[in-house]
């Protein structure tokens, strides 16, 4: 009974919240969430993941702003645990007078040809790339786009695919900044696991193509994976593993 009644003050909190979001008369510093599954999290729930930081804010599928907890994405029913709210306690510690506004735009299984003009993704019936943009484009009266953080790749891990992976990521990383009118912002991507390489061989060069972006493309920076693990599909980060994924990112973010 006491647990139930902890969960409905929660989420009377959090309803109340959502309809009266506080940002003390600031602008958030936003970031923009993009790639697949594992930045849209698949990591399990547990109750941390489920309370508000007081600085931090996520723009819900209803473009709404909301206090960020997990699942962020709704691009599946199984959407959990992804790096994006680690990374944004990390960012918000670092300097405790900000306030964080997340745009989660992640969708599972969505390889890199999507992620363009009227790119289309069957598995979800969405247009990532275009949703991707709206959803920044609604965002950006409460904020300054910070950065963009993405993780994409294993659906491109493929010979047929692979050779033209860095060309198309560097053509969506100059059209994400041309089209919201930040030339600069920094651009975050990162490794795939090592559990999805040793069981996909293209996806050791997927990653070397990640870890040589920042010396083609000015501003962008490379997470690691290295040393994570799966939740026990051979694909997707553990909770543990997905908010170690996400200070990672911050870390790389900070370095700029």
């Amino acid at each position: 009974m006491k647990h139930l009644v902890v969960f409905l003050f929660i989420l009377l909190s959090l309803k109340a919240m959502a309809q009266n979001p506080n940002f003390k008369g600031k602008k958030l510093h936003l970031y923009l969430l993009v790639g697949q599954s594992n930045m849209a999290g698949r990591g399990d729930l547990e109750p941390v993941d489920r309370t508000p930081h007081p600085r931090i804010w996520m723009l819900n599928k209803e473009n709404q702003w909301v206090p960020a907890v997990a699942p962020m994405h709704f691009d599946k029913p199984v959407a959990g645990v992804g790096p994006g709210s680690e990374f944004a306690k990390v960012m918000a510690e670092a300097d405790t007078t900000v306030m964080i506004g997340l745009i989660p735009a992640a969708v599972g299984g969505s390889p890199i040809d999507s992620w363009q003009p009227g790119g289309y993704h069957d598995q979800t019936k969405s247009h990532p790339y275009d949703d991707a943009l709206r959803r920044a484009k609604a965002a950006l009266p409460a904020g300054t786009l910070k950065g963009i953080l993405w993780h994409q790749g294993e659906s491109d891990s493929k010979p047929e695919l692979v050779g033209s992976y860095t060309s198309k990521l560097e053509i969506l990383i100059g059209r994400f900044r041309k089209e919201l009118s930040a030339r600069n912002v920094p651009f975050v991507v990162g490794t795939l696991g090592d559990f999805f390489v040793v069981n996909n061989p293209e996806a050791k060069n997927i990653n070397e193509q990640l870890r040589q972006l920042p010396k083609k493309v000015k501003r962008t920076a490379c997470a690691e994976a290295t040393g994570l693990v799966d939740k026990g599909d051979k694909t997707h980060f553990d909770t543990p593993s997905a908010r170690e994924l996400g200070r990672r990112y911050a870390e790389a973010m900070k370095s700029f």
